[in-house]
């Protein structure tokens, strides 16, 4: 019995006829109810989960003119008995309270983070998808409500709840460039909350290779641009001379991705080697030169694992072949696939069961 009480103002149109779940577009469609939560006077009250649409905000919003704004992404999906399983939920809500201590932001209870998720998708059960290569699309985030022009932290804040069912984010594997002009982050900034203004400075050089060619961008460290961080919005991982290697998290710079966590628990259980450290941008067109580097692949909630088949690095393309049926990348992506849809044991316990 549930210990947080959470009243429900059901739809009175659903949107669910009129979805095409044949052709999901990422993000297109959006499901009937949304969660909502208020902070003010220093606690988090009037939750409610209501139909989803418009609400009002003042233009003096502190959100819109200081940016006080945080998020995360995650994904259900459904078995074959018909059982919704969500990915992982205890650690998005441990990584959404991180990000709100580094924005100056409230805590949010998980048992509260974990209810309202628990009853918005009971109560949205026939949105999420049934098939490989399909799920729901779980989107919660925070924001500043104060009504006031002056800089500083808000008082108030709001936490919601939507979600959206999707098919894959990337159909084919993707085209990178080695970025070393722009950053996405440098040590001190925000770059490893999942804060909206980290997104916002990104478009600008990600439309920049889009229109040169390239799906995404290969970011490289904001000092000397001489060592690979992330790739667009994911974590990045290569596999050179039979290890895996991956930035580490802990300067600050990197976002703590739970699709990354996950790889790298899944390679220790195989006996993966494994290097968390920093590729250096010469180290790696030295491996696409002399064909070492075996694979490269982003990590993250919306693609789970999307294969890379082009670097750009100075100006030169490099082509890396097909994945194997045996390659890592596959295999990871196999399992972690097999264990979202329930189709195989849990043996980290991931999975939530609604």
């Amino acid at each position: 019995m549930s210990t947080i009480s959470i009243p429900v103002t059901k739809t009175t149109q659903s949107k669910l006829s009129e979805t095409d779940f044949s052709s999901l577009v990422f993000g297109k469609s959006i499901s009937d109810h949304m969660f909502v939560a208020d902070y003010q006077n220093g606690a988090w009250g009037d939750f409610r989960i209501v139909p989803y649409g418009p609400m009002e905000i003042y233009p003096g919003n502190a959100t819109l003119h200081y940016g006080q704004a945080i998020f995360e992404g995650m994904k259900a999906y459904k078995n074959e008995k018909g059982e919704v399983l969500v990915f992982r939920a205890e650690a998005n809500a441990k990584r959404l309270n991180e990000s709100a201590a580094r924005m100056c932001m409230p805590q949010l209870p998980e048992s509260v983070f974990l209810e309202a998720l628990k009853q918005l998708l009971s109560l949205d059960r026939d949105w999420v998808p049934q098939g490989k290569g399909s799920s729901l699309y779980i989107r919660p985030f925070m924001f500043a409500m104060d009504n006031y022009l002056g800089v500083k932290a808000s008082d108030s804040y709001r936490f919601m709840i939507f979600t959206s069912p999707v098919g894959a984010y990337y159909s084919k594997p993707v085209s990178v460039k080695v970025e070393t002009t722009y950053t996405r982050a440098c040590e001190g900034g925000t770059g490893e909350a999942k804060a909206a203004g980290n997104y916002a400075a990104s478009l600008y050089p990600a439309l920049q290779a889009q229109k040169e060619g390239y799906d995404q961008l290969l970011w490289t460290d904001g000092k000397t641009h001489s060592q690979i961080e992330e790739s667009g919005t994911m974590n990045v991982m290569f596999k050179i001379k039979g290890n895996l290697i991956t930035a580490p998290t802990h300067g600050g710079t990197i976002l703590k991705g739970i699709t990354r966590n996950s790889v790298l628990q899944l390679a220790k259980d195989w006996g993966q080697a494994v290097e968390e450290r920093f590729l250096a941008v010469t180290e790696l067109e030295e491996a696409l030169k002399n064909g070492s580097l075996e694979e490269a692949f982003g990590v993250g909630t919306a693609a789970t694992i999307a294969f890379i088949n082009k670097i750009n690095v100075n100006g030169k393309d490099y082509l890396l072949p097909e994945p194997k049926p045996d390659a890592f990348s596959t295999r990871v992506l196999s399992t972690l696939d097999s264990i979202k849809y329930g189709e195989v044991q849990d043996p980290h316990q991931w999975i939530l069961t609604i």
